[in-house]
């Protein structure tokens, strides 16, 4: 593709994410935010007027027919992300798939054998590997900063309003615990062995509000997740999440919960987001946009992405499901 020209760009399901996904999108330069596509008419009209785009599909083939558009982001419910994903790489579009990649290991390896027999340009949207903190710790770990990793934990709490919204589609550890559970991965560079997890259930809702995990890598270290979506409705974070990382020479924190804002007004203390998709002033910033631009970059360049493979992706959602298959069995799971 020429590396002058808008990438054209469709987005497959706008629920939530999707529309912060079409928002970043008809905001960026060199990005022309082209077709929208959702099951529900209402809806798209919703977003489309809204943004302005005239392509408008409720049937996701229609779209990945459509020849004016160059790649499309899929936002869709995680268990339809394999046959949409396998049918948009044979179409050869460029495709961004939301994490999990899918809901299990067999279903990602049909992904990974399509993106590679179909030679298309391929991510899965880790976004935590965009963060300028998270990539600071990354560049320190290569740097032998802190000497062999030996052990890692992390924790990531969201309030029950948000879980009472989500917790029928996805579990804890699986839709939030997966996004450290790759990072520990790619910060040790190292292999699952085996996994232990116990998972809550408080509330009323299909999947767990909340789960832990250790695992026990190839590298010896020993890698905690803790994602509890179940904190108070009061309380103040947006998303509380901390990464631990030591090793046999230093050690390394980030703190994305208090992202250098509160707010105290008549209704409390707040802490919005300030690096993730913020809105100053009414445009989006922030590491969501990284990782469009980044892989709009990789489109008109056409060179694969690097930043996160699918292997990696996969890496991380064999590890959560075997999260969840100990919690549910009470067994140490081996690799």
């Amino acid at each position: 593709m020429n590396k002058s020209k808008s990438v054209r760009w469709g987005v497959i399901g706008l629920g939530w994410f999707g529309e912060v996904h079409a928002d970043n999108l008809a905001e960026m330069p060199d990005i022309e935010l082209t077709a929208l596509c959702t099951r529900r008419p209402e809806r798209l009209a919703e977003i489309a007027d809204r943004l302005d785009v005239e392509k408008r599909y409720t049937d996701y083939q229609q779209l990945l027919a459509d020849p004016d558009v160059d790649a499309v982001s899929v936002t869709t419910h995680f268990y339809d992300h394999r046959q949409i994903t396998i049918d948009a790489l044979r179409a050869g579009k460029y495709v961004l798939l939301e994490k999990p990649m899918a809901p299990t290991v067999a279903d990602c390896d049909q992904i990974v054998k399509a993106a590679e027999e179909t030679g298309g340009l391929f991510m899965v949207g880790h976004i935590c590997r965009f963060d300028p903190r998270v990539a600071l710790a990354k560049e320190a770990i290569e740097q032998g900063r802190i000497g062999k990793i030996i052990s890692m934990h992390a924790r990531r709490n969201l309030s029950k309003a948000i879980g009472s919204l989500v917790l029928d589609d996805i579990s804890a550890l699986m839709g939030d615990g997966i996004h450290d559970a790759d990072l520990m991965l790619w910060f040790s560079q190292a292999n699952v062995q085996t996994v232990y997890a116990q998972e809550v259930h408080p509330g009323q809702h299909k999947h767990p509000d909340g789960g832990w995990s250790i695992a026990r890598l190839d590298n010896g270290a020993v890698a905690v997740v803790e994602s509890v979506w179940h904190l108070p409705e009061s309380t103040p974070y947006a998303i509380d999440a901390r990464l631990e990382v030591i090793g046999t020479e230093g050690a390394l924190y980030i703190n994305c919960g208090e992202a250098g804002l509160e707010i105290h007004d008549a209704a409390g203390v707040k802490m919005p987001d300030t690096m993730y998709w913020p809105r100053p002033f009414g445009r989006y910033a922030g590491v969501l946009q990284e990782e469009l631009r980044y892989f709009a970059n990789c489109v008109r360049s056409g060179e694969t992405p690097t930043r996160i493979t699918p292997g990696e992706s996969r890496a991380a959602v064999a590890w959560m499901a075997a999260a969840t298959e100990s919690a549910q069995s009470g067994s140490v799971i081996t690799f």
